[in-house]
């Protein structure tokens, strides 16, 4: 009975490793250039964004409200 749980179990365990190779063996290796580019344009757009935030007057001011008290705590 111990040898007919182990075989069965050995074949299942054997049939999801050979699933889980071939799956890996089809999966893409990389990005392409179309998708660099992309990743690129959506990364230069945030910067922009973020820029236009942080040097805004409120932000501004409200950054150098933060850096004024951090300089002037008491230790």
């Amino acid at each position: 009975m111990y040898q007919m749980v182990r075989a069965r179990l050995g074949a299942l365990v054997g049939g999801v490793a050979r699933a889980v190779r071939r799956q890996a063996a089809r999966r893409d290796a990389g990005m392409v250039t179309s998708e660099y580019a992309m990743g690129i344009v959506a990364a230069v757009a945030f910067a922009v964004i973020l820029y236009k935030v942080v040097t805004s007057g409120t932000v501004s001011a409200e950054l150098q409200g933060i850096v004024k008290g951090a300089l002037n705590a008491r230790m």
